[in-house]
């Protein structure tokens, strides 16, 4: 087996990671703390859309996770870049929050339900009716369909929300046209979060706590995986994966003195 190249970037998710409802991991400050302090590039992602690169600053910071804007890297950045490369200046209509908006107004885009080139559909807590049929009737009609992230459902202290995942699947059954899904586990959103650092996959590592979206997304970018053990996936469901990351730690905690 060829040996791998030291670690000289780092990708990691967040909820799950760094975060878990809303309280910070233990070793997460540690963590980000090593890697400002050596230099490293780094990003933490998400496939979460609603949020902009300053929304999720000011969350971190909050619970003491000191992450700047610039090391923020979102599924709704990374469908914005995906836009703007295939089709640039282009019009969209979008159903999502201000993350995915002001992501697509920052690349020169046009928000418009007239005759749009793409439907772009994200996350949001107040899915409407109204908003879906006329997702349905532009697709219809030649509107190419775009979503942010394939997740089925997110998390909330009171159990299981649906997510762009579900919403994207009574779409494509109304239309039979199924969306091109930008975020995790798509190795592209992997691909252009390495290009925003200038990392390579042969010398990065991904951190994540979902074999089907993190691991999965790390694999097929050619990266190094890590799976904790804090969030969604336990060390059980790791026999429902065909796939293995390279190694599983209990915490992100395990993983500072790699840095």
């Amino acid at each position: 087996m060829t040996q791998r190249k030291p670690i000289e970037s780092w990708l990691t998710d967040m909820d799950g990671v760094l975060m878990h409802e809303g309280i910070p991991v233990p070793g997460a400050d540690a963590f980000i703390k090593k890697l400002r302090e050596s230099g490293r590039p780094f990003l933490v992602l998400t496939n979460n859309s609603m949020y902009t690169a300053r929304d999720l600053h000011a969350r971190l910071s909050r619970i003491g996770l000191d992450v700047p804007l610039e090391n923020i890297w979102t599924s709704a950045l990374a469908t914005a870049k995906f836009l703007d490369n295939q089709h640039p200046g282009g019009t969209a209509y979008v159903i999502g929050e201000a993350g995915l908006t002001t992501a697509l107004h920052d690349v020169g885009y046009v928000l418009s339900d007239i005759d749009p080139d793409f439907v772009v559909l994200g996350e949001t807590r107040t899915y409407s009716f109204e908003a879906l049929t006329k997702a349905i009737r532009l697709i219809n009609n030649g509107a190419r369909f775009i979503a942010t992230n394939p997740d089925n459902t997110g998390p909330s202290p009171e159990g299981a929300l649906p997510a762009t995942g579900s919403v994207a699947a009574l779409i494509t059954k109304a239309t039979g046209k199924k969306p091109y899904f930008v975020g995790k586990p798509n190795p592209l959103m992997m691909r252009s979060a390495l290009n925003t650092i200038g990392a390579h996959s042969e010398t990065s590592a991904m951190i994540g706590d979902r074999m089907d979206t993190d691991v999965l997304a790390g694999l097929e970018a050619g990266m190094e995986t890590f799976l904790v053990l804090t969030g969604l996936t336990a060390k059980t469901d790791l026999e429902q994966y065909p796939y293995r990351p390279t190694k599983v730690v209990d915490s992100i905690a395990d993983l500072v003195d790699l840095v």
